[in-house]
């Protein structure tokens, strides 16, 4: 931290909790949710408290700041009380009056709990809470706009219900179709932001180039075919919620200015310098482990720390087979797909055998890959009833992954016309060919999921796909 000179010389700081999840035999116990109590003019006539769950915290004159003080000696825009990790800070923004920490005035300093900050004529009083609640999986099948029964889901169910009305930045972690966004936007509609936009990006869906560009907006001019000046999804999202979908394509270079807008809840135009104050709650996905990214290299550890206030990891879908006949039915009773022109559900009974069938699935592609067979079922079943046939034969019978290689034909194997590069780069071609296609057949035409069982670059991936004319979207 630094001070204003002459001012303090050190500050010692206490830990506290934050915002996470414990866990006792591998079950989550506690939710611990760190807030900050402000008590203003304590022990005075207008003593006036307020507690805050939010990583930022606004004083000033201006309604605009979560605590407005109507005094002359308080400037609009006075001081920040910011979360950082485990500690709070506060910083001084140019007030005319300064801001002051136990009689000392400051421009940045950690807050320890019962010191006493002096806002222009008005003092305040800061200690922190950490509140403790415990996690118990909650009775009902349905939360929000997800559904299951299985233990693992209400308990997951359970810590929705606790942490969705704060402003907790979340992390979502599970294997692709898992059903991440699906959570994201239950969370999003059960908190206080709901009335306020609701935006998703995909980390992985955009070319680097352009990232920056899409999440932060951009100033006339800061580059060849800006032509006026354009907001980026953060200030779009203002007051509301942004879902980082694919968090962990996320590159290198980027992840400090994400990590910045998460510390200053500020951005940047690209091409700009004036700080733009946002106030967003960050909802982050990926089919990665974060922790494992972080030890690779891959993933900044100071982002991930600043991330993972809330983790919690979605189950797949061949680890709560009791689930699926819920899900299948509210498919049935929610989709679109499943609607005559009259509104009319078109397939209103499912055969038992049926369920049995996917349950014995292991489904690859979880949640979605039941969306897509469900809405198959639809289209080509014959009356109002859902029945083993309409259900595909890579369903009924599952064949393990594998390549196939094919063998260099015998007429070919002892001839002399072709060089032997030549004939090489042939057989390596069809391998190629055939593996790409496999895996993403395997993974539902997930390019980023199929790319990371082949351990190769996402963009590498995608290169080898159009050289061989292969589309995900024809699997």
């Amino acid at each position: 931290m630094t001070f204003i000179p002459g001012a303090v010389k050190s500050v010692k700081t206490e830990k506290l909790q934050s915002t996470k999840i414990t866990y006792l035999d591998g079950r989550p116990d506690m939710l611990h949710i760190k807030k900050a109590h402000l008590m203003l003019n304590p022990g005075g006539k207008d003593q006036k408290e307020f507690i805050f769950d939010q990583a930022v915290i606004t004083i000033g004159s201006n309604p605009e700041n979560d605590i407005c003080i109507q005094d002359d000696t308080v400037s609009r825009y006075h001081c920040r009380i910011n979360q950082s990790d485990e500690h709070y800070f506060v910083r001084d923004l140019e007030s005319t009056n300064g801001t002051y920490l136990n009689g000392v005035q400051i421009k940045e300093a950690f807050l320890d709990p019962g010191l006493i900050l002096a806002i222009g004529d008005v003092q305040i009083r800061f200690n922190p809470i950490d509140e403790q609640i415990p996690v118990l999986p909650i009775m009902t099948e349905e939360f929000g706009g997800i559904v299951a029964r299985s233990k693992k889901m209400r308990e997951i169910f359970g810590i929705l219900e606790k942490v969705a009305p704060t402003s907790a930045t979340v992390v979502l972690e599970g294997e692709t179709g898992t059903g991440k966004e699906v959570v994201a936007h239950t969370i999003h509609t059960l908190s206080k932001h709901a009335k306020k936009p609701f935006i998703v990006f995909d980390c992985g869906a955009v070319p680097e180039s352009l990232i920056e560009s899409e999440l932060f907006g951009h100033e006339r001019g800061a580059f060849t075919g800006a032509n006026a000046v354009r907001k980026g999804l953060f200030e779009l999202a203002d007051g509301g919620t942004i879902f980082l979908d694919e968090l962990g394509e996320l590159g290198l270079d980027l992840q400090p200015k994400l990590l910045r807008v998460l510390e200053q809840r500020e951005i940047r135009r690209v091409g700009g310098n004036a700080p733009i104050p946002i106030n967003v709650r960050i909802i982050a996905a990926t089919n990665r482990t974060l922790s494992k990214e972080v030890k690779e290299g891959r993933f900044r550890e100071d982002l991930y720390y600043r991330l993972s206030v809330v983790t919690l990891t979605l189950p797949p879908l061949r680890d709560r087979p009791e689930d699926i006949p819920l899900l299948v039915r509210h498919f049935l009773h929610t989709k679109s797909f499943n609607r005559d022109a009259k509104n009319e559900m078109r397939i209103t009974k499912v055969m038992p055998e049926v369920l049995a069938k996917l349950a014995k699935y292991q489904w690859p592609g979880n949640v979605r890959q039941l969306l897509n067979i469900v809405e198959r079922a639809v289209s080509f079943a014959h009356g109002d009833t859902f029945q083993v046939g309409d259900i595909p034969d890579s369903i009924l019978h599952p064949v393990e992954k594998e390549v196939m290689v094919k063998r260099i034909p015998k007429e070919k194997e002892s001839s002399k016309r072709e060089p032997f590069k030549v004939a090489k780069e042939k057989i390596i071609a069809e391998f190629e060919r055939a593996y790409l296609y496999n895996l993403l057949k395997v993974h539902q035409g997930n390019i980023t999921q199929a790319a990371r069982e082949a351990d190769i670059d996402r963009k590498y991936f995608k290169k080898l796909m159009t050289k061989h004319s292969i589309e995900s979207a024809d699997l």
